[in-house]
């Protein structure tokens, strides 16, 4: 049998890599790929105008959370060893020009402003910055004669991030996938004297099927129409790649491919091709499918998080988003 480097032949003696399989102890101590707490981002959705946790069915064990939730919410999860939370927000009210999304007394900026106070610079805070739970029509930008209005778009998603640097946000993550947002957003909050505030691209986020439950929780299923037009193709690495090095130019300082599991090839590809650090965002169908196969006692639930967390830090990503943060960070502990 040959390889790359060696030649076999009857002289030579079998190898057996099961050598180093043979014991927990052994396995630990040649183990490649190491998951820990400090890789995850557990994310948290804040609604304004509820007094009591809100679930969904079709994503069981994430909640709406109250502001009055915030904090208790943010000890569990820092208590856990986790070091970084994204927030989501519900806003009581919706319009077409997402006015709620960069209001002072906003969902999220009271949220990063409360959670600031109290724990300091204990836990990283990341912030989403889109317009689809803020508008009445759910797209991820402004409308105009029946389609988006992408640059008017960017405009507001710059106010939106200066508004959550004000509040305190570490980092601002743009998921909106409109053309030219992180440039925009970095000019805003450096003009605005928040050079320290960081930026998570979301560099290649593709029109998956995968997102349902996310929508479902957040209030931003689209009225009309689909996002295909500014998510990209699941099809399509190259572009992918494309994407990716245009954030980089505009000056992000994380790059993030979503979803995660299905895309692990485009995790290695950015990996290779950049120093920046990766983040992954396993997202809510990816949680959801291993709830329902495990809800049906096809696959022990438990394993396969571990398992699935761990192919995407070993494809690459340094940071990995997931509702499984908890539970990850709980088995991790163990």
């Amino acid at each position: 049998m040959k390889t790359d480097k060696y030649e076999y032949s009857p002289g030579y003696p079998i190898v057996r890599l099961r050598r180093l399989r043979k014991t927990s102890a052994i396995r630990d101590l040649v183990q490649e790929t190491r998951l820990s707490v400090k890789n995850l981002i557990s994310p948290i959705f804040v609604q304004e105008g509820i007094d009591k946790r809100k679930t969904m069915e079709s994503i069981p064990g994430i909640e709406r959370i109250p502001p009055t939730e915030i904090i208790p919410e943010v000890e569990k999860i820092s208590d856990l060893g986790i070091r970084g939370i994204i927030l989501f927000g519900i806003p009581s009210k919706k319009n077409n020009k997402a006015d709620s999304a960069f209001l002072k007394s906003g969902i999220v900026q009271n949220s990063v402003s409360t959670i600031r106070k109290h724990f300091g610079n204990k836990i990283a805070i990341i912030t989403d910055v889109c317009l689809c739970q803020y508008t009445t029509h759910g797209h991820c930008g402004l409308m105009a004669r029946g389609k988006i209005d992408n640059d008017t778009s960017v405009h507001t998603l710059a106010k939106v991030a200066i508004s959550h640097a004000e509040a305190g946000t570490d980092m601002v993550a743009p998921s909106s996938m409109m053309d030219g947002q992180v440039k925009a957003i970095r000019e805003g909050l450096d003009e605005r004297g928040h050079t320290d505030v960081a930026i998570i691209g979301y560099s290649a986020k593709h029109a998956s099927p995968l997102y349902g439950p996310f929508r479902d929780i957040a209030c931003s299923h689209p009225q009309l129409g689909d996002r295909k037009t500014y998510q990209m193709s699941f099809a399509n690495a190259r572009e992918a790649m494309r994407e990716i090095e245009l954030d980089i130019l505009e000056g992000a300082d994380i790059i993030m491919i979503k979803p995660a599991i299905p895309y692990l090839d485009l995790i290695y590809q950015a990996k290779k091709a950049t120093n920046l650090p990766i983040c992954a965002y396993s997202v809510s169908g990816e949680y959801a499918l291993v709830k329902a196969g495990s809800k049906m006692g096809l696959i022990d639930e438990d394993e396969v998080i571990i398992e699935f967390m761990t192919a995407i830090k070993r494809a690459g990503a340094d940071l990995i988003i997931t509702y499984f943060a908890k539970k990850t960070a709980s088995l991790l502990n163990e």
